[in-house]
């Protein structure tokens, strides 16, 4: 399974992770999200995961992509 982790700025709630989470959730081969609103990172499991795509869910849920997280 592939692993990717993001640095999202914007974020502040239970709403904000709910939101990137279900955005993120649709993309395909994704499996898993994890949002940590305190730390500004996402992390994503799954196969053949798509950078571009990962990264316009969170851009489509209204959220910056900054970096690639340190992994």
């Amino acid at each position: 399974m592939a692993q990717k982790q993001y640095r999202v700025t914007g974020m502040s709630c239970e709403h904000c992770a709910a939101s990137i989470t279900e955005e993120v959730s649709q993309v395909p081969g994704v499996t898993d999200v994890d949002v940590d609103v305190t730390a500004g990172s996402v992390s994503v499991g799954g196969t053949e995961l798509d950078d571009a795509r990962l990264r316009a869910a969170i851009v489509e849920a209204g959220y910056e992509v900054t970096e690639p997280a340190a992994a």
